[in-house]
This record gives C-alpha cells, structure tokens and sequence, in this order.
C-alpha cells in the first residue's frame, strides 16, 4: 500500500468509528426510553386493574342501593345525628335539673 492510501484509510477508519459509536449512543438512548416506556406502561397497568375493581365495586352498590337512595340514606343518617346530639343535651339538662331540685329537698 502507498502512503496516499494509508492516509485515506485511516481518515475512513476514523470516521467508520465514530459513526459506530454516534449509532451505539443512540442505541443506548432508545433502550433507556424502552425501559422508561416499559415502567409507565406497568404503572398505567396497576392504574388500569384498581379502575376496574372501583367499577366492579360501584355496579356491586348499583346492584344494591342507587345512588339516589344513598343520598337519602345519608341525610336520614345525618338527622339521626343531630336528634342524638340534641337528645344527650337535653337528657343532660333534665339530670342537672334532678339532681338539683334533689340537692335541694335534702337541704329544707
């Protein structure tokens, strides 16, 4: 081989080789957004199977109660709430009332 040949060779070389390592970095590129691809994908998978459950759920309750009646059921729920609170209050009153007309008597 003549010199003018090595020196072509060598520059062809040069280049063959850093177009290899431009194509290997951008392999290595795709495989990390295939990883991250694969990871969200997983992720949407669990999102996909809890959607499912909470469906499967929701037409279990719609097979039971609808949510109309489950409105009213809360509101009776809530009144029955406020009467307990009411009730204890008053009871209470009705107590210190006794206690104090018995206190009282046993004073005169």
């Amino acid at each position: 081989m003549d010199i003018e040949t090595q020196g072509s060779w060598g520059e062809w070389s040069k280049h063959v080789l850093k177009e290899l390592q431009r194509l290997n970095a951008g392999q290595d590129t795709i495989r990390e957004e295939i990883h991250e691809l694969k990871s969200s994908i997983s992720k949407l998978s669990v999102v996909e199977t809890k959607l499912e459950e909470i469906n499967q759920w929701k037409s279990n309750v719609t097979e039971v109660i609808s949510p109309t009646q489950m409105r009213e059921l809360v509101k009776k729920v809530e009144g029955l709430e406020s009467f307990k609170v009411k009730a204890i209050a008053i009871f209470t009153f009705v107590q210190v009332g006794v206690a104090t007309a018995i206190g009282l008597l046993n004073l005169l």
